[in-house]
């Protein structure tokens, strides 16, 4: 048996209850982590809430949670290219036993090494929002070195890291934040900042090769009119209006990321040279209590950079 913070019914984050349940066995070409450290993402209070439930219909009780940082304790028969004792990270598999617990199950194709130079808690906050920015803007929107970007919300967890990604990738950057976030986001590399309490970017910027929308909306919508005939608009939060698109003359996609221990052991590279570096703004305590806090924080999508949970 083992702790986990699971949920037994849809709810606000009172939900969250802790409870003993059974650890699995890895099967083939699996292994057990124990999880040092785990992370908050919208997509855990979303399901929490139930609004996910018919695209996601998990069974309860479910234990939320996406990330991993850790180590591997056991291994399924298969399993080649790691051995128990290797300190690893991830994005699992979308199942109803998450991370959210003292160990948890990760298939090898999604694994890769933590880089040395990490804690558990900065390498657990890369695997989901890493490979949503990766993944959205290099294989959907295809960003090329000197092309425009604007990137919204940029001080928050998918954010902060796409800054990095798009600068590493050599693209101009624009980014919404508060005025609180305007030297943390030129830090991230941001060559524009633009105040969303004060400006509409749409005034601000205009003509620009791709923007990667992380809110939905209306401002998903507003979005487009800051492209240029034949521009690309990828967003994480909604479905875009076709129609809209089509007005703008530009292309549109609604993208949700492909778990990928490949492009992970990538980003990995990049984080141990330090041109990509963690951005963990807010640590809780492994706990109801704990994961509950951190839930509303993430609620307020006032977060600065990733929430961690620390096991340890």
């Amino acid at each position: 048996m083992m702790k986990a913070v699971v949920i037994q019914q849809y709810g606000n984050s009172d939900v969250l209850e802790e409870m003993e349940i059974s650890k699995l066995a890895p099967e083939e070409n699996q292994v057990l982590v124990e999880v040092y450290a785990t992370s908050i993402n919208p997509i855990d209070w979303k399901v929490r809430e139930g609004y996910l439930k018919d695209m996601i219909p998990f069974e309860f009780p479910i234990t939320l949670g996406w990330d991993v940082a850790g180590k591997i304790v056991a291994k399924g028969n298969g399993v080649t290219d790691y051995q128990v004792g290797d300190e690893v990270f991830a994005r699992p598999a979308t199942t109803n036993r998450g991370t959210y617990a003292e160990y948890t199950l990760v298939d090898e194709a999604l694994l890769a090494k933590k880089p040395t130079n990490l804690t558990f808690e900065e390498a657990t906050s890369i695997p989901l929002a890493g490979l949503t920015a990766w993944q959205s803007l290099i294989d959907v929107a295809k960003l090329k070195a000197g092309e425009k970007v604007l990137i919204q919300a940029g001080a928050g967890g998918v954010g902060s890291l796409a800054i990095q990604i798009a600068k590493h990738i050599g693209a101009y950057v624009a980014t919404t934040a508060s005025e609180a976030n305007e030297n943390y986001v030129k830090e991230l590399g941001a060559d524009q900042f633009i105040n969303y309490r004060t400006e509409n970017f749409e005034n601000k910027i205009d003509d620009f090769d791709v923007v990667f929308d992380t809110m939905g909306g209306e401002i998903l919508d507003r979005g487009m009119k800051v492209l240029k005939p034949g521009g690309r608009i990828v967003t994480i939060a909604g479905q875009p209006n076709k129609e809209l698109a089509k007005q703008y003359q530009v292309e549109a996609y609604s993208y949700w990321l492909e778990p990928s221990g490949k492009q992970l052991d990538e980003l990995a590279d990049l984080l141990s040279k330090g041109i990509i570096k963690p951005q963990v703004g807010h640590t809780f305590p492994f706990s109801a209590a704990g994961i509950k806090e951190a839930h509303d924080l993430s609620a307020t999508h006032h977060a600065k950079g990733k929430i961690a949970i620390k096991m340890k």
